[in-house]
């Protein structure tokens, strides 16, 4: 692969994207009794996701829409409205197209945000990570360590804690999630995580506590799992951040290029 951006590199990356929202709210699903009310329905090309006790837009927003599927956005519209949850559309340069967001504007929507994708292909490894961080693999009963640290460095309510840890718990013995902790002095710093299907590797959630930033924990933290995808002979390693921020300019230093800038569109 040589890494040109065409439109066929761009639905490999948002593919890669769909796959690992999907794996993750799938194994959320299956929980007993589905207690954060997961429903996943695919529309179209679209993949509706819903997860009503989960509030915000990571796992409740519409991906893969794309030209063809005109005649079916009042059936997307009414999977919300059905649920109360607001529509979030997520389109990307490779499936936008006049005709689709005329449509959406003449429904009341609008780009309300921008948000970037990015990729590498693997041709070599990383550079080695910091000698003062130390970064390894997690294990299933540290679900609650990753869930401490992913609700601080995001700045999430503390009773939020517990939703977490059980919503990645279900993860950690899958084949294709690996979760990582990264301390330093032998305190707890930072997480990150990776999903790996089709040889393609996706870098999924990463956060630092507040007190460890400004230490290149993020950055080590993605080169061990751009490291992990060359050792598992994988070809692409693909990741998303919100539009010029810090973990976007920690993957492009990584080495990752942007791929495209996501749109984000919402109801007015």
């Amino acid at each position: 692969m040589n890494g040109t951006v065409n439109k066929n590199l761009a639905m490999l990356l948002e593919n890669s994207e769909i796959d690992a929202l999907h794996s993750r709210l799938s194994a959320i699903q299956e929980i007993q009794g589905n207690p954060m009310g997961v429903e996943i329905k695919k529309i179209g090309n679209a993949f509706c996701y819903s997860c009503k006790n989960i509030p915000g837009p990571a796992f409740n927003t519409v991906k893969g829409l794309n030209s063809e599927d005109a005649g079916h956005v009042d059936e997307i519209l009414e999977f919300y409205r059905q649920k109360e949850i607001p529509v979030r559309f997520e389109l990307t340069p490779a499936h936008a197209s006049t005709e689709l967001l005329h449509q959406l504007h003449r429904l009341g929507f609008y780009q309300n945000d921008f948000h970037t994708t990015l990729y590498m292909p693997i041709t070599e490894l990383s550079a080695p990570v910091e000698d003062s961080i130390s970064i390894r693999k997690m294990k299933m009963h540290e679900a609650s360590t990753y869930a401490d640290i992913y609700v601080q460095g995001f700045q999430m309510p503390a009773f939020l804690k517990d939703g977490v840890a059980q919503n990645n718990e279900v993860l950690f013995d899958h084949d294709q999630w690996t979760f990582y902790l990264a301390t330093v002095e032998g305190e707890p710093a930072g997480i990150g995580a990776v999903f790996i299907k089709d040889h393609i590797a996706t870098l999924a959630a990463a956060a630092t506590l507040p007190s460890s930033r400004n230490r290149g924990i993020q950055s080590g933290l993605i080169q061990q799992r751009i490291y992990q995808a060359y050792r598992e002979e994988c070809s692409l390693v693909v990741g998303q951040a919100k539009f010029g921020s810090v973990s976007q300019n920690n993957m492009e230093r990584a080495g990752m290029r942007i791929g495209y800038t996501k749109a984000i569109w919402m109801k007015g």
